[in-house]
Order: structure tokens, then sequence, then C-alpha cells
């Protein structure tokens, strides 16, 4: 069985649609080289990438391998294999060859090709899916080089972003769990603290979902949050809707926003919409409701085809802003929800006050009508690549030019070095990067372009994954220096517009590979920075023709033969200001 296609002089690119596939339940197909010519797939089965991976008869969670086959009729061109999206890490061998792989969830990605041969040539894909559904969502495309730029315009580029309110193009968001919050865990809890995420500098807080969590199939000794029973209803272990309605008064009070997790997409198996409309919900080929994946067990999946659904979901969020008084979402896993849907309840919650809706997801047209912001896997990724596995910090350069040519202009893309999904997958930033290294993604995260997010405990040093499924408690009694560094940078935030909705210009420095220096700037303010992501000192020269004020050392560099010497610690940061620009303390 072969899953053939043909590449040539005449043709500008073939997608690969159909694969072989098999599952690697023992993850051994590396050591027994499933990537080489000369591996048996007779066995393997045929199947179509897709968004569900269940609708082709594949849903895995752990290692899967794709293989397929292209021919080529002049190998003496340059090609480039090119992906939509992959869920969560791909390496690629082409006759059975390495030519690179890609870690995490990210945007559309390609790998050169080299060494092909004239005629048939095999692709071959190790696909690993860390947790829920995952594999090959989008078809692959092997193109000559030169058409890569064409690739990664969406057509979206030229499109203009529903323009967002400055109160959310300005924001530092907060996200809040809870259950690990403080040791009530409660409504109450986190009220005593709001004065203290006021002087962090947080604008907007985020709450995770507020829901009664499922108890039929639920996870652990607590159950999940996203395992939501009536979306109507607050967890009665966080307190009582009055308790709730408190919160929101005592957070609006300190001039703050609050959003809330909305889960649209599935509900806990004993949820009251499940009894009441079991009609609503996704069923298999024998009428069997579902989860949405093998890994979710603990949700029944929602079917937005329903038409009642859609209303019945539009009038929880209408609740929820008009008579509750909150200020807008955090859409979980949005992009698994209808588009059309969250622009006709955006359109609903716009009628009654403005407000943020954030989507748990990157698709570009999500800008144009329903959301203000996206997530930023992309920046997460590629922090973790540069720190953890040594790529040249060129990749940030290269992420925002991608965005660029992808998503519509004005866009907001919401920067995290960490979040609850994350703080339980890959361990919290302090125990990924070192402590340095923790602090230098913080402050890329807060100058960079776009919003960023802190999740409970970053700022506090957390060490601990807070699970999802029973109480862990933050440790609040260390991380004085982290607490200091990020109410220092979201003052610098809201001291300089720059850091906010300024341009992005990269500026030259001695060291391009491991030290990132880049500009931001709007009418005349003007912030520079510049960010060791190595573990050695590093002695560096950036262009200026000022002379700077280090914010941080508190101290003035002078400008030599147009050029700034800045001594750099492991993992140390610079964020400077033109003299005079910057108010001493």
């Amino acid at each position: 069985m072969s899953c053939h296609s043909k590449i040539g002089t005449r043709t500008a690119s073939v997608e690969k649609d159909t694969w072989l596939f098999a599952f690697d339940s023992s993850d051994s197909g590396n050591d027994q080289r499933w990537y080489s010519d000369s591996c048996d797939r007779t066995r393997w089965i045929l199947t179509k990438s897709g968004f569900w991976s269940d609708e082709n008869g594949i849903d895995y969670d752990g290692v899967g391998w794709y293989a397929s086959t292209f021919e080529i009729v002049d190998p003496s061109q340059y090609y480039t294999i090119f992906f939509g999206r992959v869920d969560d890490d791909v390496d690629v061998w082409v006759n059975g060859t390495a030519v690179g792989s890609h870690t995490g969830p990210d945007e559309d990605f390609f790998l050169a090709l080299r060494q092909l041969r004239r005629g048939l040539n095999t692709v071959v894909l190790r696909v690993t899916v860390h947790g829920g559904q995952g594999g090959l969502f989008k078809p692959v495309q092997i193109i000559k080089s030169s058409e890569v730029t064409r690739l990664l315009k969406s057509g979206f580029g030229g499109m203009n972003a529903r323009p967002s309110p400055d109160w959310v193009r300005n924001a530092v968001i907060y996200e809040v769990y809870l259950r690990s919050f403080s040791k009530e865990g409660t409504f109450k809890g986190l009220e005593q603290k709001l004065p203290e995420l006021k002087a962090l500098g947080v604008t907007v807080v985020w709450l995770m979902p507020i829901h009664p969590i499922g108890e039929l199939g639920r996870k652990g000794e607590l159950g999940s949050p996203y395992s939501v029973q009536d979306y109507y209803a607050v967890n009665p272990a966080y307190g009582t809707l009055d308790d709730f309605k408190s919160l929101v008064s005592s957070v609006h009070r300190l001039g703050l926003k609050i959003i809330i997790d909305l889960v649209a997409n599935h509900t806990s198996w004993d949820s009251k919409l499940l009894f009441e409309h079991p009609e609503w919900f996704k069923k298999n080929n024998k009428g069997a409701i579902v989860s949405p994946n093998a890994d979710w067990t603990d949700v029944a999946q929602l079917d937005y085809r329903q038409h009642e659904l859609r209303k019945y979901m539009i009038n929880v969020m209408t609740y929820w802003v008009r008579d509750a008084g909150i200020d807008g979402f955090r859409c979980d896993v949005a992009d698994f929800v209808p588009l059309d849907f969250w622009e006709t309840a955006r359109a609903e919650l716009d009628r009654i006050k403005p407000v943020v809706m954030i989507a748990e997801g990157k698709d570009p047209d999500d800008h144009l009508k329903a959301f203000d912001l996206t997530y930023s896997w992309n920046l997460y990724e590629a922090m973790d690549d540069v720190v953890r596995r040594k790529r040249s910090v060129e990749v940030f350069d290269e992420l925002l030019s991608r965005e660029k040519l992808k998503y519509p202009k004005n866009a907001l893309r919401m920067r995290f070095i960490s979040n609850h999904d994350k703080n339980v997958q890959d361990e919290p930033a302090v125990q990924q990067y070192t402590l340095a290294g923790a602090r230098a993604t913080a402050v890329l995260a807060f100058t960079y372009p776009g919003v960023p997010l802190i999740y409970n405990g970053e700022e506090a040093g957390n060490i601990r994954k807070l699970s999802l499924v029973k109480k862990v408690t933050i440790d609040w009694s260390n991380g004085k220096d982290y607490r200091n560094l990020y109410s220092k940078l979201a003052q610098l935030r809201d001291e300089h517009p720059a850091l906010r909705q300024g341009d992005y210009r990269k500026i030259w420095c001695s060291d391009s590979t491991r030290v990132y220096a880049f500009e931001r700037s709007t009418g005349d303010d003007v912030v520079d920075v510049v960010i060791n992501f190595s573990k050695a000192r590093r002695i560096v020269t950036i262009e200026s023709t000022n002379e700077l004020f280090d914010i941080f050392k508190n101290k003035t560099l002078s400008s030599e033969n147009k050029n700034v010497t800045l001594d750099l610690p492991s993992y140390g940061y610079s964020i400077l200001t033109p003299t005079g620009n910057e108010e001493r303390q």
C-alpha cells in the first residue's frame, strides 16, 4: 500500500493528506527503525490528516507514526516540507535520514529537504501527543523552497483585527486557580489578596472555571474544574454566588477587571445540561454520547450543530456579564467550537458592555469579530527551544515576521511563560529554565509585542505543579525577588506606552545567537531590551547613537562609535531608555 504524489518542475507543490499510520504503544519504533526505507508497513492503516483524528479512525495519546511517498522529477531544485499544524511534537525523516524536528503545538512550520532522489521518496513522521487528542491535524505540503513565504501568508494578514479598548491592549492578565491560590481555596481568599495583585500591577483577573465540578467519572480526588456540572452555579467549595459577586465588586472598586473561564466544548457526565438535553451532545455511530477524545474521559462533548444549544450558551454568557458583572471570558479550547458561534455570542455581549474575549486558540480569523486575544503558544515553544535546546535567539524575530504574514493587523497575542496546562505538563518555569532563566523569560513576555499573562504563583518563584484534580497550595513565603521583578515590569509597561503599543525593531548586537536585542518605540518614547539567553556571562555591544540609562542597574551607559557595551551575567537583562527619558528614583 502506498500514498503517492508527484512533484516536478511544473508543479509548485504537492499536498500530503493521506498517510499510512501505526500507533507505537511501547514507544519502540525509533529503536526498531520504523523511519527506514526497509521498514515493513503492510500492517499500517490508511488514514487522513484532520483536526479531529477520531473522524479518521485514529484517536491516540502517545506516539504515532505516519508514512507517505512522493515523486521528485527534478532533484536539483530546493524543496521544503511544510506543516500546517501538528500536535504536539514531530520528528521527520526522508528516505531514512533525519531532516529535523519540531516541539509543541505551534503554528505552521517548515523544514528544508536535502539529498532527495529522482523518483520516489519516502517521508516518515513520528508524532508524539503529550495529553489529550492530537496528531497530524492539517495536510503536509512538499514545496519548492521559494514557495514558503506564500504558504505562510494566511489571507488574513492584510485584514484588520477587531478593535480592542485600551484597557485590553494595555492589560496585565493574572490567572487564578482558586483551589491553589489560598489555603481556603475560596472567593473570599482571593478577595483578601486583591490589593496585593493591584500592587503587583495586575489589571485583569482571570478565574479558572468557578462552576460545580462533576462527580461521575471525575479524575483524581476533587475532579478537574474543566468538568462543568452547571453553568449557572458556582462551586460550593469556592463559596456562594453572593461571595462571587462581592469579589467582582471588590475587583471593580480597585479599578481592575475580572473574567471567568467558559468551558463551552464539553460538560461533566452528570451535568444538568446532559440530563435535560442529551440531544445536544455529540454521539458516535452507535448513538452513544462521546468524550472529545480518549484522554478526556471525565467530560462529554457538546454538539454545536444544535441551534438550541447555541442559544443556551449565549444566554449563559450574557447572564454572567449582565447579572454577575464580569468583564468577559477566557474561552477554553475555543478553536474546537465553531467560530460563527463565538462571533454571534460576542455581538450579543457587546450590546451589554465592552468585554474582553480570550481564545485558547490561535486561528487568525479568531481576531476578526469574536476575540481580542489568542494564545501565543509559539512564543512559549520558542523560549523553550532557546533556553533548553540552545536554539538561536533569531527565532524570536522570525516569529514576529511570520505572525505579520499570518495574523490580521493589530491582532493581540497573549504571551506567557506558564499557565495551568503548562505548569502541570512541563513544570513551572523556575524548574524548567532555572531561577535566573525564569526571570529572563518573564522579561521577554512583558516587553515583547503582545499582552502578558501571569499564572498565579509565578511571581513567587513557585516550584510546585498545581494539579488540576487535587489541592496543591502555592507557597507564598518565598520569591520576594520575583515579586519585585514582576511589579517593576508591570510598572514599566504602565509608564512606557512603547512597551504596550509601540512598534518593534530588531537592534544589532555583537552576539545575535544567544543575546536578544530589540527596540519598542512610539512617538518620543523609546525602550531598548537586551536579554542574555545563555548560562555564560556575555559582554556585548549594541547599536545606539544615544547615551542610555539602564533601568534595573540605575546607571548611565555612554555611547562610543555609535555602540553601547553591556556586561550581562548568566540570563541577565537590561532595559534601557535614552537618557532624559527615564525618571530616576
